[in-house]
């Protein structure tokens, strides 16, 4: 479980393919605090750390991974979002994120309006019936706030600091980004049927 609180972005050293799946690197700045199984979250995505030492953590990623998810798109420099598991004795100051991407989306406008930016992402038909105004979303990991659900996407308003602490500093139009639809859209979704 993860708040969408982005802890910490990382470098992507190497993304080598190992036949249908691939191995991952990443330099962490907290590499040296995490043990092997533990789960992190990398552009929302939940992986294991596979090995790990005081620099980078290493993750296997599954070929269902890498087609339902950007992570088979990233590149030696890439930034990526990183947060570890929820602590039980923690403060939840996002919302439920299970890292568990649904799907992806296109940056369709990333522009600056004064010193906040409008972020616009196309949104699957699938993601976009599990969204409302004000609802929570995760792209790339990080929890934002639906300001406006226009017909086949959403608009989100960013902060500085929201920049500054996460991958949307590299951010782009015509970018694909992992989107998580909130846990309890998805539930009422499934029990309610289509």
């Amino acid at each position: 479980m993860f708040t969408g609180l982005i802890e910490a972005t990382g470098t992507v050293r190497s993304i080598e393919l190992r036949g249908d799946q691939a191995r991952l690197v990443v330099a962490v700045a907290f590499a040296g605090e995490l043990t092997d199984g533990e789960s992190v979250a990398v552009n929302g995505c939940c992986l294991t750390v596979t090995e790990s030492d005081e620099n980078s953590a290493s993750f296997d990623v599954l070929k269902q991974t890498l087609d339902v998810t950007s992570l088979g798109s990233l590149s030696n420099g890439s930034l990526v979002n990183l947060e570890r598991a929820m602590r039980a004795d923690g403060r939840f100051g996002g919302h439920f994120v299970q890292g568990h991407v649904d799907a992806t989306g296109e940056i369709l406008d990333f522009s600056e309006h004064g010193q906040d930016h409008r972020l616009e992402i196309a949104l699957p038909e699938d993601i976009h019936r599990l969204c409302i105004d004000k609802g929570s979303l995760a792209i790339d990991g990080v929890s934002l706030t639906i300001a406006e659900l226009l017909e086949n996407s959403a608009v989100f308003w960013i902060i500085p600091h929201t920049i500054e602490m996460t991958n949307l500093q590299q951010a782009a139009e015509g970018n694909t980004v992992n989107l998580e639809a909130d846990v309890i859209a998805k539930h009422v979704a499934k029990l309610v049927g289509k």
